[in-house]
């Protein structure tokens, strides 16, 4: 679940308010342990999510780094070279647990 809170700060273009609240939803999922909260609490789960999207809104408009702004495009070939590396690559040469396929029992 945290896998999908990606890094917002010093990119460019800026992150969108959709970006944003998108890793709130994924912060408060994983706090409450709920990817959909009951009806009961749902007032609640989605007051949580506006209040987090605020706070991290907040949060990049005061953050100041000397850096050039990272390409979008660029961290995501970053990020599939490292899936590729981790986890072999997309041709199925792997399976879902990341290793080598195996011969079948009783089969070798």
């Amino acid at each position: 679940m945290c896998r999908s809170i990606k890094t917002l700060h010093n990119f460019h273009p800026p992150a969108s308010d959709e970006e944003i609240r998108a890793s709130a939803l994924q912060f408060v999922r994983k706090l409450s342990g709920f990817s959909r909260p009951s009806k009961a609490n749902d007032a609640a789960f989605g007051r949580a999510v506006d209040e987090v999207s605020a706070a991290a809104r907040s949060l990049l408009a005061s953050l100041v780094t000397g850096a050039p702004p990272r390409d979008r495009m660029a961290e995501a070939a970053k990020g599939r070279a490292r899936s590729a590396r981790r986890f072999g690559a997309p041709d199925g040469s792997r399976n879902a647990a990341g290793r080598a396929p195996t011969a079948p029992r009783g089969t070798a």
